[in-house]
């Protein structure tokens, strides 16, 4: 973590009227990482907290919805998805320049590096995979009216509509013309498979480093970075998990390309699938080669945002650079499945 300029001052006074029992004086680091949304370490009264903000400045429609991810965090407490404790949400910006949210500081593991070598054996591998699949089919399997979010998003051609989504964003952040892109810019929308009305709520960017772990146990203590998460199609998280072990192991996103899976105990995409699968209840997945397609495009349309805010400077971190490279890459690598 590096010192944040931030007035905290303002923060702590702030804090200290929303948060009972806060108080000053207060410091602020900032973690690595947090491309989209910078987060910070509070520290205060012997306690710590962490505080997810917009960025300042010049911002992409429709991103940065801090206030969405807090109001799914909050309505998660006390389900069987692990999520932090929620304190505030400030939509002031005047308090520290933009919106932010607090929530519990948790101590655990954070492993970025799907290998995963900080494992002692093959077991606790294949143990922390499976805790991730447990996660995940807990999270499909809320129940999101009874938690409050059946208006979280808008049920139903989830596929359509984050195509949509998606090609506007690139569009917005085009910074040089990439034919792969075009080509599934065009093959996406003609390929869809149909809405077979499966609705539930959604991470939007499932993977292992969006997760805290147990700091000796393997399992999920935390699911973090709900940014994208809505009312959406399962299948779009588990594509999502499934394509991030494709990527190459030294790109902006750690993947598994060229690892032996099996001499490690992590599970094949087959024997992932198939445990998910049990837990909610699917019997079966048709047009897979979409959904690994779209979480590609997604990807590449989310790195080429990097590049953009990299180039109006409101990049948060200084992976944007390794994360625009990875454009063209992920957009050749879908194109390559679409023939």
């Amino acid at each position: 973590m590096s010192t944040q300029q931030i007035d905290t001052t303002a923060l702590a006074r702030y804090l200290e009227s929303h948060i009972p029992g806060f108080r000053g004086p207060l410091t602020a680091e900032k973690f690595a990482g947090g491309q989209s949304n910078p987060t910070f370490k509070l520290t205060a009264g012997g306690k710590s907290y962490v505080l997810r903000r917009k960025p300042p400045g010049e911002l992409l429609k429709s991103a940065h919805a801090v206030d969405r991810e807090f109001r799914v965090i909050s309505a998660l407490q006390g389900t069987d998805v692990p999520v932090p404790r929620t304190y505030t949400l400030c939509e002031d910006d005047r308090v520290i320049g933009s919106m932010f949210y607090i929530m519990e500081y948790m101590e655990g593991r954070i492993l970025w590096d799907p290998a995963i070598p900080e494992a002692a054996d093959n077991a606790e591998r294949a143990a922390i995979y499976d805790a991730m699949n447990i996660t995940m089919a807990a999270l499909h399997n809320v129940d999101v009216e009874s938690v409050g979010l059946s208006d979280y998003g808008r049920p139903g051609n989830y596929f359509e509509r984050q195509i949509n989504r998606w090609s506007q964003q690139y569009r917005a952040s085009e910074t040089q013309h990439i034919p792969a892109m075009e080509a599934l810019l065009e093959w996406l929308p003609a390929n869809m498979p149909p809405d077979d009305g499966a609705v539930s709520l959604v991470h939007g960017d499932y993977r292992l480093d969006n997760m805290m772990f147990h700091a000796t146990e393997p399992r999920v203590i935390a699911l973090l970075d709900w940014e994208l998460s809505t009312l959406g199609h399962p299948l779009a998280d588990l594509a999502n998990q499934c394509m991030a072990w494709m990527l190459p192991r030294d790109g902006g996103v750690m993947g598994l390309a060229g690892v032996d899976r099996r001499s490690l105990g992590i599970p094949c995409d087959e024997e992932y699938i198939a445990r998910y699968c049990e837990r909610t209840g699917r019997t079966n997945i048709e047009n897979w080669n979409f959904y690994i397609v779209f979480s590609l495009f997604r990807l590449a349309a989310i790195c080429q945002g990097i590049v953009k805010r990299a180039e109006i400077g409101t990049a948060s971190s200084a992976e944007a650079d390794s994360r625009g490279e990875a454009v063209v890459p992920l957009a050749e690598m879908g194109a390559g499945l679409i023939g």
